[in-house]
This record gives C-alpha cells, structure tokens and sequence, in this order.
C-alpha cells in the first residue's frame, strides 16, 4: 500500500474549507446580532441632545431614586424621593425588555398601592430592563432606565 501525497491542492483546499468555515460562523454571528438589536435609543442624536443638559438638571432637582425588583410573577418598581418617601408620579409608562433584544418588550400596567409600583409580569431568569418615564406634579419629566436581576 502507497501513502498518498500531500500536493498542493490538497493543501489549498484544507485552508479554503477552514477559511469558509470560519468565515460562514462570523457572518452568521453578525448578521443575528444586528438583526435581533436594534440599537436606536433617539431617531436624532443630535436633537436630543440640544436639551439634554436641561431636561437631566430638571431630573436631577426632583431627587427621586428608583429601585425595581420581582418575585413571585410580580414586578415591583419603588419611586422615591430625597427623604425616603415615597412618589406617586402624576404619570408613569414603562417598557420591560430584554437588554439585548426586543421580542421580550411588554409594557406592564403599574399600579400605585401607596408605597410603589407593582405589575403582574412572570418573568424568565436573567438580566431585564425597565425603561421608564414618569412626570412629576409640577411637569418635569423624569426618564430612568433600571436594570432588574431576576435569580432562577
């Protein structure tokens, strides 16, 4: 029996098919990261940016810390301000997502009880987002992005 040589065909079309290979997994890879984000936090950066210095200033003097957590297929979102108390905002709409994509986005129905915000949301382990925007009595509009922990 003959041992078979190596050419350099042979060569060449082991590099080809690992080169393809390679080249197959990075384009698969990116091509599901840009279609499953889409990456638009503003339609006009450059717009939102013209007040951004104000609207922020106008957040910041209103005080309010926001902390969210969920268990046991509620989501709890507690608004307070500078002394502890707690905000009940004038108006108050949020988005629950997935930090890496939009499918999971549901927009719970929050409930004030006196002491925070509660909606009903069973949600999978892992790393969640709340995009909030409340406006306080006197107009001001407060916009936060919390980040939830959900254990498993």
């Amino acid at each position: 029996m003959s041992a078979r040589k190596l050419t350099g065909w042979h060569v060449f079309t082991m590099f080809a098919v690992g080169f393809g290979i390679i080249i197959t997994v990075n384009l698969t890879l990116a091509y599901n990261a840009v279609s499953s984000f889409p990456g638009v936090e503003v339609k006009n950066s450059y717009v939102a940016s013209q007040s951004f210095d104000v609207r922020r200033d106008a957040q910041v003097s209103l005080g309010w810390q926001v902390t969210a957590r969920a268990q046991n297929g509620e989501v709890r979102l507690i608004i307070s301000d500078a002394d502890g108390q707690p905000v009940k905002a004038q108006r108050l709409s949020a988005t629950l997502g997935r930090a890496t994509h939009v499918q999971s986005d549901m927009v719970p129905d929050f409930r004030f009880d006196g002491k925070g915000y509660t909606a009903q949301a069973d949600l999978a382990p892992g790393n969640w987002n709340i995009r909030m925007v409340a406006q306080a009595a006197d107009g001001t509009a407060f916009e936060q992005r919390v980040i939830l922990h959900v254990k498993g």
